[in-house]
């Protein structure tokens, strides 16, 4: 196995050097990095750099599996899978001949073994989700040739962004809420999920969550005395297994019968794979928003 992988990266190495072009200046999650040329060959090992590329019509080579968001699998359809999101498929990947190959949070600890065979880009969705989400996608437009398409679908969001936090004002507090199974945790501004608070002005039902990438553990008693006038749920049973909702059944008691956001019918499920799994994704973050605006009326 190990001398296939040797021949296809020597194989890509000397395609890359048949001709000569500009050198390509990326701004990833750590920092600048140079690329010899634009990249035509590209393996994303993470999901939101999945969701930006295909939005900007950035042809792959190779993609993990399972993705968990629905509307990626047919513009993924017949690209070659090279591993899951933790777990890259080194021999697969070789295969394909990448120029670069790109991670997320899930995938980066691959970074350096996966370097020994093309250039890696740590692209990661920080707690700012929406700044890092326009700096990939201005990004990913540079390197690939698309910064126009780049462009316009920043300017899309930026109009998402701007009708939800008219919406969202006046609407009174929020408490993010995800759900697994029976387990309970609470996300605060600095979380993230926080951008929903920071960029779109939701003010916190609670305020000094800790900032934990799982959450702050609590329970019913704390949800009925946090008692947000909206309750946003995110099931993250729901978006790594599939399935039913078990949210809603998780939250079907009488402590929660008594909070104002269930007795208001204040309570948003948002898609937990555009929101979990697909963070930063511009398509994600767009649907995400468009969720969010369908649920609040009209500012007055």
């Amino acid at each position: 196995m190990f001398s296939r992988i040797c021949f296809a990266v020597a194989a890509g190495l000397m395609c890359a050097g048949a001709g000569l072009a500009d050198p390509v200046h990326v701004e990833t999650a750590t920092g600048p990095v140079t690329l010899d040329a634009t990249p035509k060959r590209i393996v994303a090992l993470d999901v939101a750099a999945i969701d930006t590329l295909s939005a900007l019509g950035v042809p792959l080579v190779g993609v993990v599996a399972p993705l968990y968001v629905a509307p990626l699998a047919d513009q993924v359809a017949g690209i070659p899978v090279v591993g899951t999101l933790f777990e890259a498929d080194f021999e697969k990947i070789a295969v394909a001949q990448p120029e670069v190959i790109v991670l997320g949070g899930r995938s980066v600890a691959q970074a350096r073994p996966l370097a020994g065979l093309a250039p890696v880009l740590d692209m990661s969705i920080g707690p700012d989700a929406v700044g890092d989400a326009l700096a990939r996608l201005a990004a990913y437009g540079a390197m690939t040739g698309h910064a126009e398409q780049a462009e316009a679908q920043a300017v899309a969001l930026r109009a998402k962004l701007d009708i939800a936090r008219a919406r969202v004002d006046g609407q009174g507090s929020a408490l993010i809420l995800m759900t697994n199974g029976p387990k309970l945790s609470v996300f605060g501004r600095g979380s993230r999920f926080g951008w929903l608070h920071s960029r779109l002005g939701w003010p916190e039902a609670v305020e000094d969550i800790a900032a934990s990438p799982h959450g702050e553990p609590v329970s019913f008693e704390y949800l009925a005395e946090a008692n947000p006038d909206w309750l946003i749920v995110i099931d993250r049973g729901q978006a790594v297994s599939g399935g039913s909702d078990s949210a809603r059944a998780t939250l079907d008691n009488d402590l929660m019968r008594g909070v104002a956001a269930v007795q208001a019918g204040q309570v948003l499920y948002l898609d937990p794979a555009d929101i979990y799994v697909a963070a930063g994704g511009v398509g994600a973050m767009g649907r995400t928003l468009d969720q969010i605006i369908d649920a609040l009326p009209p500012a007055p």
